[in-house]
């Protein structure tokens, strides 16, 4: 082949250490490749990246993902000639508080969950490490042996040379100018140097993928930031096996370079850059130094390393690099345009991401769905929020200058809020509301009483909302409480195919009766869980969808995408169109029956039903379901009426205790019932037979749908993993998700959940126990279990029923 292609299987935009992996990776998948970069490999910000490669994360599969990056690098230079400096000289984190030291220590344990093997050491041990530290202020450390470092521009150029190596093509100094979309699905990538016709594009342009995805109609929430660090003259004493230092209460990192060291930080006033657009041809290029922006963590750093005071300085680097409004990158197929993908937004980390990330996006192309569970990096994670790069911006400078900050369990961002509200937003606030958010919307989390702050005061101990959750949580499970859920998601599939189509999707049977409420899970190709919902049918061509906050884009683009071609169904988001006020409790049908003239008992609206009753003057489509674990409704109420039902609610239920409730409860009642959440303890990597859910499949019924052969099979085969509920008698032990979970003394899995409940007064968890030769009921409840708290074993018992209401006598009533 010679001469600009006309087409290729895949166009892979951008030269950086991302799109070089993933042509690497895709071609030697077979496919052919075309990567295209507007100016030469490595030049817009790869080559000023500072090379750190850290492995560890709080998701399992992300650190999977990053151990990918580690086991290429390994082999990369033998594979193609060209050095790549790897070093895999390990990494060495340090602890100068009591909080600090309670994450240290919990993430050495989710290190053990995860497999890897994160040693937990004093002061001294850690200087023996790294010999130049002054240690007087340091608590603890924590080292993984195969953390490492490598040279970001030698090891892109070893990955470009190892795609052209397997076939693919690279073209620099080719400007991308468009694309043409024909019925939402990527043609063609457009250059100055010609039309690439193609099944896929790949958007690797690092701090230009919101531009670039802009120009195909897909939106990549994304900023640049300015981040800068130093590197010194040789120093005594640093050596080339000195591990890379990462030192979060001083804000700092350091790793060794040619003798010398090189120190950068993340500040708590981040600059952001090119906020109204890039300049031209920004190649190789670094921005001024700011030494009086820098010299706050130049102090921080001379009181950890005395030896940078005499220090000669090479260079104070400042480039700009693309950050994200959640620290975590973006990987996935567009929800906006079939076909077209992206891999950005690495948030400085990027060398540490690059082989594992085009390994996994490249599987993902040519897979057609993710290899396994990628959702805290997956595109679909975004919402409408997303779209304004004011907001967008904002919530990235905030989530950049928390990137040293002790990650505390529940906290909460403060930029851009409020933005979405409910209509009861203000109602609620007036009455002590504490607000979380999710997906730009303002959601309860918990309730303040008269005398009580309302305000959340974060730490690794019991937080200042643990009480006023316990109110809530004994209220619900006693009385009654009310749940402002406006934020769920919600959809109407429409169409004479509808039934049809959904029968496909979803593995459940949902095209009963009109009137009847279904719980289901939509399954991918190898049975694992890609959505966990609840579908009402209205009529017999029309189906009301409700899922959870977050998922709104993942779950309406999955079942969009999965409804057959050809088939007269469209999937409509209503979001926006009611609000939701879910009335649970056991004196939830006392409260109801006061407002309606309708008939609410159970013989009238059982369990699993949906009707549009008439409450207190507005037409409400009620659901009966749960997410609690006890008798209530979902009230689904067109968002003019709700302000009025709220007011109406609360007056009724005066006389049976009613009381209002938050997300915090939700979490704390739903653990308690052994209720599965999505992204937590179930998702893609799981199955309903692991989950304990295989009663709402529908493999009794000869219906085909996505998923069921993968189901079939392993029903016949056996599943390999469980998912158990596990208390501690303890009550001060916390369990937040992660704990290593231990078995007759061997490691089997890790808590997915963790929390408290407050009616049986013992931490509760949720995870899976694994073991290759095949897991049953018999093998989990036979074991003897402990769980790894923060560095310590504590006994823990085991359950595969619910620790509330079993038999579900309560939500049924």
């Amino acid at each position: 082949m010679s001469g600009f292609p006309t087409q290729a299987r895949a166009v892979i935009i951008g030269g950086g250490i991302i799109g070089c992996s993933t042509a690497y990776h895709l071609s030697r998948l077979g496919w052919e490749v075309v990567l295209i970069e507007k100016g030469q490999l490595t030049s817009g910000s790869t080559w000023h990246a500072a090379g750190l490669v850290g492995q560890l994360r709080t998701s399992a599969n992300i650190t999977q993902l990053l151990g990918e990056s580690v086991k290429l690098y390994k082999t990369l230079e033998a594979e193609t000639g060209l050095a790549t400096g790897w070093k895999m000289n390990g990494g060495l984190r340090l602890a100068c508080n009591e909080e600090r030291w309670i994450e240290v220590k919990r993430q050495a344990t989710t290190a053990r969950s995860f497999g890897l093997d994160m040693h937990l050491l004093t002061p001294s041990e850690a200087q023996k490490l790294w010999p130049l530290m002054d240690v007087s202020d340091v608590i603890g450390a924590a080292f993984l042996p195969t953390d490492g470092q490598a040279s970001p521009s030698d090891i892109t150029q070893s990955l470009a040379k190892g795609a052209r190596m397997a076939g693919a093509r690279i073209f620099e100094n080719t400007e991308v100018t468009g694309f043409a979309i024909k019925n939402r699905r990527v043609e063609a990538v457009l250059t100055a140097r010609g039309r690439i016709a193609c099944e896929v594009a790949i958007n690797c342009a690092g701090q230009w993928a919101r531009e670039l995805g802009a120009m195909a109609g897909v939106n990549v929430p994304l900023v640049s930031v300015q981040h800068q660090y130093l590197i010194t003259e040789r120093i005594a004493g640093v050596t080339p096996d000195l591990p890379t230092l990462r030192d979060p209460d001083r804000l700092t990192y350091y790793k060794e370079e040619v003798g010398g060291l090189v120190m950068g930080g993340y500040e708590h006033d981040p600059i952001p850059w090119a906020e109204r657009g890039f300049p031209k041809h920004f190649e190789f290029q670094l921005l001024d130094s700011n030494f009086d922006h820098f010299h706050p963590l130049m102090e921080q750093a001379l009181g950890r390393v005395p030896a940078l005071e005499t220090a000669g300085v090479k260079q104070l680097i400042n480039g700009p690099e693309s950050f994200t409004p959640d620290g975590n990158f973006i990987l996935g197929e567009a929800p906006e345009v079939a076909g077209f993908f992206v891999g950005a937004g690495f948030n400085a980390f990027g060398i540490a991401s690059g082989g594992g990330a085009g390994k996994v996006l490249a599987e993902w192309v040519a897979g057609g769905e993710a290899p396994y569970d990628l959702w805290p990096v997956d595109i679909r994670r975004f919402g409408r929020n997303h779209h304004d790069v004011s907001w967008v911006r904002a919530r990235t400078l905030e989530a950049y200058a928390h990137h040293y900050s002790i990650a505390y369990p529940n906290e909460e961002l403060v930029s851009g809020r409020p933005l979405r509200r409910s209509p009861l937003y203000e109602r609620l606030r007036g009455q002590g509301a504490v607000f979380g958010e999710k997906l730009g919307w303002e959601r309860p989390n918990w309730f303040a009483a008269d005398g009580e702050a309302a305000q959340d005061m974060y730490t690794y101990k019991r937080p200042t909302w643990f009480g006023a959750v316990a109110r809530e949580h004994k209220a619900v499970r006693e009385a009654v409480g009310v749940f402002d859920q406006t934020s769920f998601a919600k959809f109407r599939l429409l169409g004479p195919e509808a039934a049809r189509a959904l029968d496909w999707i979803c593995a459940n049977d949902v095209t009963k009766m009109p009137g009847s409420l279904t719980y289901t899970q939509l399954l991918n190709k190898r049975g694992g869980i890609e959505a966990d919902l609840t579908v009402a049918r209205l009529a017999e061509d029309e189906f009301y969808i409700v899922t959870g906050t977050g998922f709104a884009t993942h779950d309406f683009d999955w079942i969009s995408r999965n409804i057959p071609a050809g088939y007269d169904a469209k999937l409509v988001d209503v979001t926006s169109h009611n609000a939701v006020l879910s009335l649970m409790g056991p004196r939830a049908r006392d409260v109801l029956a006061k407002l309606t003239a309708d008939d609410v008992s159970n013989a009238a609206l059982p369990f699993g039903s949906a009707r549009v009753l008439s409450v207190a003057g507005a037409p409400v489509l009620a659901l009966r379901v749960t997410y609690v674990g006890e008798l209530g409704w979902e009230l689904h109420i067109p968002v003019e009426f709700a302000l009025t039902v709220y007011e109406k609610l609360m007056a009724a239920g005066a006389e049976f205790g009613i009381v209002n409730a938050g997300y915090r409860a939700i979490e704390t009642l739903r653990l308690e019932k052994g209720y599965r959440a999505w992204g937590a303890d179930i998702g893609p990597d799981y199955t309903p037979l692991e989950a304990g859910l295989g009663w709402a499949v529908k493999l009794r019924k000869d219906i085909p749908f996505l998923g069921r052969e993968a189901l079939l099979t392993q029903r016949q085969d056996g599943v390999k993993k469980l998912l158990a509920t596990f208390t501690v008698d303890d009550p001060a032990v916390i369990l937040l998700g992660r704990e290593t979970i231990y078995r007759n003394g061997e490691r089997v899995g890790w808590l997915a959940s963790g929390g408290f409940g407050h009616m049986v007064q013992k931490p509760i968890g949720l995870g899976y126990v694994r073991d290759k030769a095949g897991v049953s009921a018999e093998f989990v409840e036979s074991g003897i279990y402990e769980l790894e708290v923060a560095g310590a074993r504590v006994p823990a018992n085991v359950t595969l029923a619910p620790l509330h209401d079993p038999k579900m006598e309560r939500i049924k009533a």
